[in-house]
């Protein structure tokens, strides 16, 4: 159960969430004393919040025992639905290529890299993608774009819509020749007003969206992929106590991967990068430290070789490690401009 349906004023889940405690099992081990210093309350008040969480959370175990055993999968079934699994194409071949057919559903896939790599324009570049339809191999959903830099551009959303409608146009011109042509009946209209965007000003407006995530996507079950651009920006600006940030930053990635699987959606975050010093040279790293490099399912990171993008699977339980070129084009991600050379020599 999460914080924010518990019966308390919201003032007190306001609180509760904003120290970093957003499900019953994160109060499970804390004292009265310590969470009213933490929240700034009396004794008495944290106690009321904790007996309230322990009749919850004893509701919530007696009634979720049954539906836990009910819920056993095979090994059997667990291969066949990872087979069946749908990606979103990059629109980069080559990128597509490495991540064994694009960006995984059910799946956290973290992506991230120095300014001006190409983020945000991956980032937006998926939230379409996600929308083409079945016919053409795609998934036809709806993405959630949460925005917490303001980097998001309509503009370029729109442009990259427009690039994708075309393609498709051209996939039924050229491939389908000797079969009944699909119908397009999109517009890069109807392609944005299928992007729900969120604009996130702060660290506590981050958590309180992923927990109200949940009732959306059931509201929105064609959702099929939740950007969060990006996941690192209010956790580098806002906190001091690295722990406390741990804990809220552990329990929002277990949220998100719970909704990936939960919803058969595709959570794609984006990370900054860093400098770290390690056996005396400097080498680029994602931000966040080590303890969250674990808690997402694939980490790409993309990074210049001379004046090339490269995007590199730094780890995946079920990708091996590879590298692929690939550009920012002014219709969106494509391959690299010396792989499309290659292919035009060959």
């Amino acid at each position: 159960m999460e914080i924010w349906r518990l019966p308390i004023s919201a003032s007190q889940r306001g609180k509760l969430i904003s120290a970093g405690y957003t499900s019953l099992s994160s109060l499970s081990s804390i004292s009265s004393s310590d969470l009213a210093r933490e929240l700034k309350v009396s004794e008495t008040e944290a106690m009321d919040i904790l007996k309230v969480a322990l009749h919850s959370r004893g509701a919530q175990t007696s009634n979720a025992s049954c539906s836990i055993v009910e819920g056993a999968q095979s090994a059997w079934d667990m291969l066949h639905d990872e087979e069946s699994l749908m990606h979103i194409t990059t629109s980069s071949a080559d990128l597509d290529n490495i991540l064994g057919g694009g960006i995984h559903c059910k799946e956290v896939t973290e992506i991230g890299g120095v300014p001006g790599i190409g983020k945000t324009q991956l980032g937006i570049q998926i939230a379409v993608n996600v929308q083409i339809p079945h016919d053409f191999g795609g998934l036809g959903g709806k993405a959630i774009y949460i925005d917490t830099e303001g980097s998001f551009m309509v503009e370029r959303a729109f442009q990259i819509a427009e690039a994708c409608i075309e393609d498709m146009s051209e996939y039924n011109r050229f491939l389908r020749k000797d079969f009944q042509e699909c119908k397009i009946n999109m517009k890069p209209e109807d392609i944005l007003e299928n992007i729900f965007y969120f604009r996130i000003c702060s660290y506590t407006e981050q958590i309180a969206l992923i927990n109200y995530l949940d009732k959306f996507i059931s509201e929105h079950k064609d959702v099929k992929l939740v950007v969060v651009d990006s996941v690192t920006f209010h956790f580098r600006q806002d906190f001091d106590d690295m722990a406390l940030r741990t804990r809220v930053l552990t329990g929002m990635a277990l949220k998100l991967m719970n909704l990936a699987k939960k919803f058969s959606l595709a959570v794609v975050l984006l990370n900054q990068a860093t400098i770290k010093h390690t056996e005396g040279s400097f080498q680029l790293a994602l931000a966040l430290g080590d303890s969250w490099s674990h808690t997402c399912t694939n980490r790409i990171v993309l990074y210049w070789n001379g004046n090339e993008r490269y995007a590199y699977i730094d780890k995946s339980p079920s990708l091996r490690s590879a590298s692929a070129a690939y550009s920012v084009t002014v219709r969106g991600i494509r391959n690299s401009s010396s792989s499309c050379k290659r292919i035009k020599m060959m």
